[in-house]
């Protein structure tokens, strides 16, 4: 079983060209699963007019499905509007198992649900904390619990995270993996000749937002100018704060100290990052974090709110934990600066390289996917008792949902057999060596 090659269907509402953790994540696991000879497919939503079939690096093919995004880069659910289209692409590619991401994502939830009424095995990689108390985590949590009640395994990014998720949804902890993120470090080095310690650059990169900790931002800068005179930051990233931190700058007369980048590219944040010396993550929930590799890897000393999965990042030598706190967050910062001179840059990639490895990060996701296999073929009457067990009245709805789903099935296999649905036939490209290569995310050039 080891041996086996997985034709997989990676889906998600969150891809190229959107830019973020998720979004890497998938590309990045795609790159190298096809690497290591397994067939990957990815299906996600329309963005602008990229609509159809693209290929990016190594002969990944991407299906942007026509429907637009309704809330935050999510599709509006549908339930079984989408299993047409599904159904085809899952025969189309022949594919035996399909891997969906990220809690939020509606496609990923309604193609987990198509793939588990067609017979296919399933995987779920959660990428995110979600709370138990306010009113759209308790949506969230009970579709998560639906979603999960028939998968065949579960991957979660953090120890942390993997708590988070089996609370949230039920799962026996025995289906759940944990499998951190990874960084390319063939494209996060740091600066050839390191740079000047008289003016000390924080540089933060994050989308501007309540989450990622954007007001305990606002916070902190004006109270590390005060206090250290050679300190300047550099902000990157664009959000409904963004104004809140520039009334902050404007305010504290800081225009000077304070530099704005807005939205930075993903092949523009390496320059960024080696521009500075100590990195600053203030996230009020965090799984995993990719930022923080990434600044790591480019040789910076990193400070960051002690949340969820981040103390599970780096060595205590490599980051400077504080609480969510305005003074903590500037006892760090203060503490990130007395450590400075310690730090080499050259030193802290080498361990990075040696600690990171998307390549090892496909290995150890190819063992879930041969577990996933493992497991016997059900029938919708052997399946329907997990459902019961969601709730009394959510088990009931959802039996109903799934009864209602495999009804559809026999329809769609009536009106268009699968003999009808053309094959696709596959195509070996040279592939990279994941290992070393930094792949171009140019996405003008890699998807025409």
């Amino acid at each position: 079983m080891g041996n086996q090659k997985h034709r997989i269907l990676m889906v998600s509402d969150f891809f190229y060209p959107n830019f973020g953790g998720v979004e890497n994540h998938i590309y990045y696991l795609s790159q190298c699963l096809l690497n290591l000879g397994h067939k990957v497919v990815v299906m996600t939503h329309a963005y602008g007019d990229r609509s159809g079939v693209r290929y990016m690096s190594s002969g990944l093919k991407v299906y942007y499905v026509p429907w637009k995004p309704f809330f935050m880069q999510c599709t509006f659910p549908t339930f079984c509007g989408s299993f047409p289209i599904i159904r085809t692409i899952l025969i189309r590619e022949k594919i035996s198992l399909v891997h969906g991401h990220q809690a939020f994502s509606t496609l990923c939830h309604e193609a987990l649900m198509h793939a588990r009424t067609m017979g296919y095995k399933v995987v779920f990689t959660d990428h995110s904390l979600y709370g138990f108390a306010d009113v759209g985590s308790i949506h969230m949590n009970k579709v998560l619990q639906f979603t999960l009640a028939d998968v065949s395994q579960a991957i979660c990014v953090s120890h942390t995270s993997k708590e988070n998720t089996v609370l949230r949804s039920g799962l026996h902890p025995e289906k759940v993996f944990v499998i951190p993120n990874a960084v390319d470090t063939a494209m996060f080095k740091p600066a050839p000749e390191q740079i000047n310690n008289s003016q000390i650059v924080i540089v933060v990169i994050s989308r501007l937002v309540y989450r990622k900790g954007a007001d305990l931002l606002v916070e902190v800068i004006p109270e590390v100018c005060y206090q250290h005179c050679n300190v300047r930051f550099i902000i990157g990233g664009d959000g409904p704060k963004r104004v809140r931190l520039e009334e902050m700058r404007e305010k504290h007369s800081l225009q000077d100290r304070v530099e704005m980048l807005g939205a930075v590219p993903h092949a523009q944040v390496r320059s960024v990052l080696i521009s500075g010396h100590i990195f600053l993550n203030c996230s009020l929930t965090e799984a995993f974090c990719i930022a923080i590799l990434e600044a790591a890897s480019c040789g910076l000393l990193t400070v960051s709110t002690r949340v969820g999965g981040v103390p599970e990042v780096l060595p205590d030598d490599m980051i400077v934990l504080a609480d969510p706190d305005p003074n903590d967050v500037v006892r760090a910062i203060s503490k990130a600066i007395t450590m400075l001179p310690e730090i080499d840059p050259q030193v802290m990639h080498l361990r990075m390289k040696s600690l990171y490895s998307w390549h090892d990060v496909a290995k150890r996701t190819e063992r879930v996917y041969d577990h996933a296999m493992r497991f016997s073929d059900q029938g919708l009457l052997e399946r329907l008792p997990r459902y019961l067990t969601c709730g009394v009245w959510a088990g009931k709805l959802f039996c109903l949902v799934m009864i209602v789903n495999y009804l559809v099935w026999c329809l769609l296999k009536f009106f268009q057999p699968e003999e009808e649905i053309d094959e696709v036939p596959d195509v070996s490209l040279p592939q990279h060596d994941c290992k070393e290569t930094s792949w171009n995310f140019n996405m003008n050039e890699s998807m025409r």
